[in-house]
């Protein structure tokens, strides 16, 4: 993992603990939409796990909007699974409109790493 995020630094201008607590709130969120289809992501990328540890909480205003919009179904559910991330960038020093620079960095990654599977999977829970 430490290549992503040294990726996500490069890219993003940000630090490596910025990296990490943002990786690890994507992977953290897609933990939580897959369910067991997560033991692919895991199997696939060793350190996932380490990432999800770096994640900070997120916050309790944005959850709710996340869940306000998730109950409107489709693609408002994709919006509003990455706008529950909102709090957890937040508390990294990080502008929420930050989410949408690190989820292409992040699938890339994936891509490289563990194939088209596991990003099919990802792709699922991250894109809008």
């Amino acid at each position: 993992m430490n290549e992503l995020i040294a990726q996500l630094v490069g890219q993003l201008g940000i630090n490596e603990s910025q990296a990490g607590g943002g990786a690890g709130l994507l992977f953290k969120l897609a933990k939580e939409k897959l369910g067991g289809d997560f033991s692919k992501v895991t199997g696939a990328l060793p350190g996932v796990a380490e990432l999800i540890q770096k994640a900070p909480a997120e916050g309790g205003a944005s959850k709710l909007i996340g869940g306000l919009m998730g109950s409107l179904g489709g693609k408002a559910e994709g919006l509003a699974s990455l706008a529950s991330l909102a709090g957890g960038f937040s508390k990294l020093d990080l502008d929420p409109g930050m989410i949408s620079k690190f989820v292409p960095v992040v699938l890339d990654f994936v891509k490289t790493k563990a194939g088209g599977d596991v990003v099919g999977l990802l792709n699922k829970v991250l894109k809008a």
